[in-house]
């Protein structure tokens, strides 16, 4: 009888170990479970994450691409006015045809030893500039005083058109006294007609003005020679 309560209380023993090493294996497992199942929640949060990131970099992306379309738009505009930019000569000319201004000429003075002496005045138009030096007088005259040079020549010569290596000449008696009474200069101030808004200062060296006389324009510096004038 002790034998058979003993293997009893074995059999007892067994089953509640049984129980109890079931009892902990479906503890673990239920953790586990419930872990595997935050971890699965988890992932599919960082997949719609993910997907919605993928989503805003997209978008970025044609954001970005708008913005450069708008500011290369933008480049295009301002090309377009630079490039249609464009600058006019200051004094409202276009180089071609136009009557000449002493500013469009390039002046030099000559002195000259025939007829008693006198100086010899060049024009020539500046490069680029083909001008009409009108029918009429230079307009010569010497300081601030304004001590102009009378006609040396009863009538007005032609228009002359200048350009290139074209050239005009005049002639000037800076003096057509006999006596000794004169003002010096050193460079006359040259204008196309009285009415020349810009005329120029021409060197010429020394001179002793008084009286002073101008021929016309000529196309030849054979014509020039300007006499004596008229002694007062």
């Amino acid at each position: 009888m002790n034998r058979t309560y003993t293997a009893r209380l074995r059999r007892v023993a067994l089953t509640v170990a049984a129980g109890a090493a079931l009892a902990v294996t479906v503890t673990a497992c239920g953790p586990a479970d419930g872990s595997g199942s935050d971890d699965s929640a988890a992932s599919g949060k960082a997949t719609n994450a993910a997907s919605s990131d993928t989503g805003k970099d997209t978008a970025g992306k044609d954001t970005s691409d708008k913005a450069s379309g708008s500011e290369n738009g933008k480049t295009a505009k301002e090309g377009g006015s630079s490039a249609g930019t464009g600058s006019a000569p200051s004094d409202g000319k276009k180089g071609y045809g136009q009557t000449c201004g002493a500013n469009d000429l390039t002046f030099s003075a000559t002195s000259k030893s025939q007829a008693g002496g006198y100086i010899l005045l060049a024009a020539r138009a500046k490069s680029g500039i083909t001008c009409t030096i009108p029918s009429g007088l230079p307009s010569i005259s010497f300081g601030s005083g304004g001590i102009e040079a009378q006609p040396a020549e009863q009538s007005v010569g032609p228009a002359i058109e200048l350009g290139g290596s074209k050239t005009a000449y005049a002639g000037i008696n800076p003096k057509t006294t006999k006596d000794n009474n004169s003002v010096e200069f050193t460079f006359l101030i040259a204008g196309i007609g009285t009415s020349d808004p810009n005329p120029v200062d021409v060197n010429t060296g020394p001179l002793k003005i008084d009286k002073p006389i101008v021929t016309n324009w000529h196309t030849s510096p054979d014509g020039t020679v300007p006499g004596d004038g008229t002694d007062q």
